[in-house]
């Protein structure tokens, strides 16, 4: 437990009333599930494996191999059909399930139920199921920017929509670069998405500053925003041609696009008719992990919202991100807040000891937080 970094004093910020610890070390830990009966679930791309995680009251935490031999597996859902229990594991290239039940301690009755999914360039994928048994998937970006993503088969920068036995796939959302996090929102049949937008984005206004088509570091640092946000059937949300902006006054909320200078510059693509991106974050916070608590164990504070997972910037002058926020949820028709932080300080401005990329709650509401930097699992308690 005490290796590297901890081989020296790390403090993080947390809310007034909490406490964190580490819980336990798993290299290149990226996303977790906390499984039927409680115990923990990390996927590990890096390593082809799912780490089973049980709690140990006398010592630390038992870690077991789940599964092994995958093709760079990151995100997990459970789900429900007709009393049969499902774990779904998105590899890098296919979807599969297995049938789950309390007290197993390894991977049970495999079924691939997709394949032939396109894992050049961003290959990490995450998948969400729904209370009709939709079965969503992301299909990120092979690049930064590029025009081929929008006309290939399956198109990339999207999300596409299977039955839960991944059968009758088709295209259900398109212009969303890499949309990290996948959930739903309980309550509803919505699926909201968590996106990492572009890097080195060139400065779009032909205006006084002679800055027109150039890539500045001071506008990069703040363009385009990051993006969390639900979405529809048949939506469009702008990637390759149109980067939401938040330098109007209503900020990171509902915010409209910008022409991209590199894709867009003659206008071929109206970005009037993109669907809005609802809420935006600052640029190159690199939002990973999405979870809802609507429902959850988690303290009362924090049960009406989202916590995501920000893994932090390269393409800005001063480190940003490396937290994992709170986004509270208020309206009839419910819209997300200004985010706060939940737990912070893995960064300085210059130097990082820790990525968030996943944070999840258990039944007695404790957060888990998973750090693939430092390979370790996180728990704040309250």
């Amino acid at each position: 437990m005490r290796t590297s970094p901890f081989n020296v004093t790390r403090s993080l910020t947390v809310p007034a009333g909490y406490g964190i610890a580490v819980y336990a070390r798993v290299d290149s830990a990226r996303f977790m599930m906390v499984t039927p009966d409680s115990n923990l679930l990390v996927s590990q791309p890096g390593l082809g494996k799912l780490t089973l995680i049980r709690p140990n009251p006398s010592g630390d935490p038992i870690l077991s191999d789940f599964v092994t031999g995958l093709r760079a597996p990151q995100g997990m859902a459970f789900h429900t059909i007709g009393g049969t229990t499902y774990l779904y594991v998105a590899e890098s290239n296919q979807i599969d399930r297995y049938t789950y039940a309390a007290g197993d301690l390894t991977a049970q009755g495999r079924q691939v139920i997709i394949t032939g999914l396109p894992d050049d360039g961003h290959p990490a994928k995450d998948i969400a199921l729904d209370s009709n048994d939709n079965l969503y998937v992301a299909l990120p970006s092979s690049c930064n920017v590029c025009t081929a993503d929008v006309l290939s088969l399956p198109i990339r920068g999207a999300i596409y929509l299977y039955g839960a036995d991944g059968s009758n796939g088709r295209l259900f959302a398109q212009g969303i670069r890499n949309a990290e996090g996948l959930a739903i929102l309980p309550g509803t049949t919505t699926l909201w998405v968590a996106v990492n937008n572009r890097d080195n984005v060139p400065y779009p206004y032909q205006d006084s500053t002679g800055q027109y088509g150039q890539v500045i570091q001071s506008y990069v640092d703040n363009h385009p925003a990051e993006e969390f946000m639900p979405v529809r059937d048949g939506g469009n949300y702008g990637w390759p041609y149109c980067n939401p902006t938040p330098d109007t006054p209503a900020g990171y909320d509902n915010m409209p696009f910008d022409r991209a200078y590199d894709m867009n510059a003659d206008g071929h693509v109206d970005c009037s008719t993109m669907d809005t991106v609802v809420k935006g974050f600052q640029a190159h916070s690199a939002p990973l992990g999405l979870t809802f608590l609507q429902g959850s164990a988690a303290p009362a504070a924090y049960q009406n919202g989202a916590v995501i997972a920000f893994h932090g910037s390269w393409n800005r002058a001063t480190k940003t991100g490396y937290k994992v926020v709170y986004v509270p949820f208020a309206g009839s028709v419910p819209a997300p807040g200004a985010p706060t932080d939940l737990v912070a300080g893995w960064a300085t401005g210059t130097s990082e000891w820790g990525r968030p990329v996943d944070v999840v709650v258990d039944p007695h509401g404790s957060f888990f937080i998973a750090d693939d930097l430092s390979g370790t699992i996180y728990k704040l308690t309250h």
